[in-house]
């Protein structure tokens, strides 16, 4: 946090948002061995591109959609086959910094992509300490509960940024199968 804060460093980051064919959300509660935001439930998958040829194709946001794929099998197990990279929706950008526990925090540019599939998975667990689908009402409860502090549940910031700002409005699109239409990539959401 202190680099962050002293020279304002900035990195990209993807978050995945993967709905089942019940229009469920997979949620992630993060390993306990996570450097940052260790054992705080959020989306389907959070990471970063890394610095290779394949994951640097800015045209239709194809790195960061390989770089999805790459992670969800890293961290979740979850084969590449079953995660089209072309299927991969991505919806928006938020600019956002937080911190995590005074040493190390984020400050991401983080691209945030959606996709409806029924997958198989394996989780990892270094990087995954459990795993839920939920429906709208089930993640509403998740974050009343988060809220009042209740089973020591948190939430992540990035995640908490998407479900205050524009999760449940996307929702909507995911199960009328029009996500395309609620595509915006060329704003940035500073939040």
């Amino acid at each position: 946090m202190e680099k962050i804060e002293s020279e304002n460093l900035l990195h990209r980051a993807f978050s995945v948002f993967l709905f089942n064919s019940k229009y469920e959300l997979l949620l992630q509660q993060r390993s306990s061995t996570k450097v940052t935001f260790p054992l705080v439930w959020t989306n389907t998958c959070c990471s970063h591109p890394l610095y290779r040829e394949s994951e640097l194709i800015e045209e239709n946001c194809l790195g960061v959609r390989n770089a999805a794929q790459r992670k969800l099998l890293d961290e979740l197990g979850i084969p590449s086959e079953e995660l089209p990279v072309d299927e991969f929706i991505p919806l928006s950008r938020i600019l956002y910094k937080a911190p995590s526990d005074g040493k190390w925090g984020e400050h991401e540019l983080d691209y945030l992509l959606f996709i409806v599939r029924d997958v198989s998975m394996n989780p990892n667990p270094d990087e995954v300490a459990d795993v839920k689908y939920v429906n709208r009402e089930q993640l509403k409860e998740l974050v009343r509960k988060a809220d009042a502090g209740e089973e020591g549940l948190k939430l992540s910031p990035w995640f908490r940024i998407v479900v205050d700002n524009f999760l449940f409005k996307w929702w909507d699109h995911v199960e009328k199968g029009s996500l395309h239409e609620a595509a915006d990539m060329k704003t940035i959401h500073n939040l």
